[in-house]
């Protein structure tokens, strides 16, 4: 007998929960891509996705996930040889800079580990040792999905001026944006990047990036016409957003998502990740209490409020994804980067997503499920978990 029977919930970083709304969206005939209806729900898309973002700059929205959007970055402003400083907080620090080099670039990582996020002390040190200026970007993952460890994007342009460096500064917000707070005007962010699957609650397949006037004038040499940014961001014929036919059905997708996040108005839907992820934190602080049971990310500042990344030990880690999928219904994260696959070490690992279309009793369910595993694995842990996360959800 399993007790799985019923919705599932697929608490993974990415592909996120999809609203009810975005999937009923989907369900349409094929559009006139010829009329003046797809040119209008593109550019209202564009607008709401800058107020997202918090600028005014341009936008190139491209079909593909999130490496599309970092090749397109790089390639509209870089050219073969260029330097560009990694700042590597997990795997997807990791693999934009392995991005980079496969494309020509010479990819100089510094590695903060997966404990924490990127130090802007250490960057601004770093920068001021090139005098003369031979980087010509920095990488910054704000969120890295992999490690859940949240990088301080304003303290890194503080950071970037302090040096008197004039690198741009790329920022990846794919796992981020719509879950944590993100100023890419007012933090001086030059090249920001964000992806349909996880915070904006649409399907795989649709990028963005935005950058800024500074970045346009870059002009790279690796870019082809596909990746060309510059009649995606002013397009003069409809075609040119997505340098042939529109992704259509995700257009509607996104539309209806976009209309959920405003209708509850970013700054709630910011604080309502930040309660969740607490709720999480102080679950976890109680199951340590009495295990092995432990935030990836020690410092709770550094941490993602769009994902948790939770050590448990090897086997345990793997144990207990594998009872919950059989067992509640509950698929959580992988481990993704935090060992080789081949490691032991690698079953100690697992991720609770809490981005995008989630409210308080999936979360509390979710955890509800976790302890539910914890007991029936005799894995030990303390006692009063689910008590502390119904504090935080109820701001007390």
């Amino acid at each position: 007998m399993s007790l799985r029977h019923g919705r599932p919930y697929l608490a993974i970083p990415g592909p996120s929960v999809l609203p009810d709304q975005v999937l009923q969206a989907m369900q349409c005939p094929a559009p006139d891509i010829y009329g003046p209806g797809m040119p209008r729900l593109v550019q209202g898309i564009v607008d709401d996705l800058r107020a997202v973002a918090r600028t005014t700059q341009n936008v190139a929205l491209y079909i593909a996930n999130g490496h599309g959007a970092w090749e397109a970055a790089l390639a509209n402003t870089c050219c073969r040889g260029d330097k560009v400083l990694v700042l590597a907080t997990g795997a997807f620090g990791h693999g934009w800079a392995g991005r980079a080099q496969a494309m020509g670039l010479e990819a100089r990582v510094m590695d903060f580990g997966k404990r924490a996020g990127a130090e802007a002390d250490r960057v601004a040190e770093r920068l001021r040792a090139d005098r003369t200026h031979e980087i010509r970007a920095v990488l910054a993952v704000q969120t890295d999905t992999a490690s859940s460890a949240r990088t301080d994007i304003a303290a890194l342009r503080a950071a970037l001026d302090a040096a008197g460096h004039p690198a741009l500064l790329m920022v990846d917000s794919i796992a981020a944006l719509a879950c944590e707070r993100m100023e890419m005007d007012a933090w001086g962010v030059d090249v920001l990047l964000a992806a349909s699957q996880k915070g904006l609650m649409t399907p795989p397949g649709l990028a963005f990036v935005f950058f800024s006037e500074r970045a346009a004038r870059c002009g790279g040499d690796l870019v082809s016409p596909y990746w060309d940014w510059t009649l995606r961001a002013n397009p003069e014929e409809f075609w040119h957003y997505f340098g042939g036919t529109a992704p259509t059905h995700h257009l509607f997708a996104l539309r209806a998502a976009l209309d959920l996040l405003m209708e509850e108005g970013l700054t709630h839907a910011l604080d309502r990740h930040a309660r969740l992820a607490r709720a999480v934190w102080a679950a976890v602080g109680v199951w340590g209490e009495g295990g092995e049971m432990r935030p990836n990310i020690p410092d709770p500042a550094a941490r993602s409020h769009a994902v948790t990344t939770l050590h448990l030990g090897a086997p345990n880690g793997t144990a207990l994804r594998d009872w919950l999928e059989i067992n509640t219904g509950v698929t959580l994260g992988i481990g993704l980067g935090m060992a080789a696959p081949g490691d032991p070490a690698f079953h100690g690992y697992f991720r609770l997503a809490h981005m995008g279309h989630v409210n308080a009793y999936m979360v509390l369910g979710a955890l509800g499920a976790i302890e539910t595993g914890l007991r029936a694995l005799g894995i030990s842990h303390g006692a009063g978990a689910l008590d502390a996360a119904a504090q935080v959800m109820a701001g007390v």
